[in-house]
Formats: C-alpha cells, sequence, structure tokens
C-alpha cells in the first residue's frame, strides 16, 4: 500500500461555524486541534491566515531593523572585498542548509555580475563541491567538511565569509579558525549575538531575529553587500565593459 492515501472522498469538505471561529491565538493555536478535512489539512479562514503572513512581515522587517543598524558593517564590507579580489585575492564562503543556498548567491553575483557589465572576481562557495565535501565529511568528520577546505584553498589576505542563522555550527566555528591559521580574514553573518561564530572570526554582523528572519535578512545584506563592491569597481568595470565590446566581432 503506498503511504500517501490518493483516495478521493465523495463528500466535499464543508467549513462549519465552529471551524470558522478560529480564536486570536496564532497559528500555534490553530496547529493545537480542531477539525480537519477529509485529506486531514485543517481548514483556516482567510482572515486569521493572511494575519499570520502579516505578523510574519512584520517580524521580517525587524530583522531588516537591525541589519540597518549595522549598515556601516556593511559598507566596511564591501569596500575591503573589492580592494581583496581586485588584487588578485578570493573569497571564500560558506553555511549549512538555506544559508549555504545564500553563500552561492553571493558567489554567483561575484563570479557572474550582479547589475551591470564587470570584470569576473575569483569567489567560491564550499559546498558546491560536493565530492570533496562527502569525502572530508566521510573520512574526518562534518565538522571539518569546511575548515580542511579553507585550509586548502585560503591565501594570505583572503576572505572567508561564513554565513549561519544560529551562529552555533561546530563545522563554521572550526571554518573560522581555519582562515585564522591561513591568515586570511573571516567574516560572519549570523543570528543573535553573542555566539561561537561571531566570537570566532574578525568580523560579524548579528541579526536579533528568529531563525528564518535572520535568512531572509541574509539576502538583503548579501545584495547590499553587492551594491557596496559593485560601487567601488564600478570605473575598473566600465573599463572591462568597453574592451569586451571592442572586441566583439
Amino acid at each position: 500500500m503506498n503511504a500517501l492515501n490518493t483516495t478521493k472522498t465523495s463528500r466535499p469538505f464543508r467549513e462549519t461555524a465552529a471551524q470558522a471561529a478560529v480564536p486570536d491565538g496564532g497559528l500555534a493555536t490553530i496547529r493545537s486541534g480542531g477539525p480537519l478535512a477529509p485529506n486531514g489539512v485543517r481548514m483556516v479562514p482567510d482572515e486569521q491566515l493572511s494575519h499570520e503572513i502579516s505578523s510574519h512581515i512584520d517580524a521580517a522587517a525587524q530583522a531588516l531593523d537591525s541589519l540597518r543598524r549595522q549598515s556601516a558593517v556593511l559598507a566596511r564590507w564591501g569596500r575591503d572585498l573589492a580592494q581583496h579580489l581586485a588584487a588578485g585575492g578570493r573569497l571564500l564562503v560558506a553555511g549549512n542548509g538555506g544559508s549555504a543556498a545564500e553563500a552561492q548567491h553571493l558567489t554567483a553575483e561575484l563570479v557572474g555580475r550582479y547589475d551591470g557589465e564587470r570584470r569576473p572576481f575569483s569567489a567560491i562557495a564550499l559546498h558546491g563541491d560536493t565530492s570533496a565535501l562527502t569525502a572530508i565529511g566521510n573520512d574526518y568528520g562534518y565538522d571539518e567538511v569546511y575548515a580542511r577546505q579553507v585550509r586548502a584553498h585560503a591565501r594570505h589576505g583572503d576572505i572567508v565569509l561564513l554565513l549561519s542563522t544560529s551562529g552555533k555550527s561546530p563545522n563554521l566555528v572550526a571554518a573560522a579558525q581555519a582562515a585564522h591559521e591561513a591568515g586570511a580574514i573571516s567574516w560572519a553573518l549570523t543570528g543573535p549575538g553573542p555566539n561561537p561564530l561571531a566570537a570566532a572570526v574578525d568580523d560579524a554582523v548579528t541579526l536579533d531575529a528568529r531563525s528564518c528572519h535572520v535568512q531572509e535578512a541574509q539576502l538583503i545584506a548579501i545584495h547590499a553587500l553587492c551594491e557596496c563592491f559593485d560601487a567601488c569597481v564600478r570605473e575598473d568595470a566600465s573599463m572591462g565593459s568597453d574592451a569586451s565590446v571592442e572586441g566583439r566581432d
């Protein structure tokens, strides 16, 4: 028998007056009990779900307020990143889960382009090499999957950026320590501080928010960092764009 029962019912679900009158208690109240539709889904009134969405957006705005208060740090990172990468350095980025996705988002913007033509810059998302990731995890343990890659790739003056919603991931703390050993600069973008990762790096932006909102703010932070980076390399980008046009048939 299939795990998912796809049998259709001949009786359509009708919302009762009791179900329509969901009390104002948030999703926790909704999840805690109440009648279910035949397919196991709770029929929550639209106005209640709309309220939950508004609450989520309000909480995300608070995370962005936390990020805004640290805009000077991001501006400094953008300038320093432009100087180091333009001089031939590289950026190594790492994270777990959704933070890994945001790390790869950043490297794509730098190797490709963010907004407007410019030359590519060296940026590597350390989770992207799945063979190395799984080999290191198998041979040395998951706590070493990023640290060993940092030891392999990082050189003096390179930048290692670590993203974490909790700031407690052992593999990222180990990567920060490896960055110091290599003479690389280390930054972290994390959830609420103080936390072990923020303490282990040279500089950190800590966001006072739930994990989901930290992750949402990470994307804003990455795009803001790219804005600063592109502003610093714009003259070089313009020259590169002209050269590429002249070289075309």
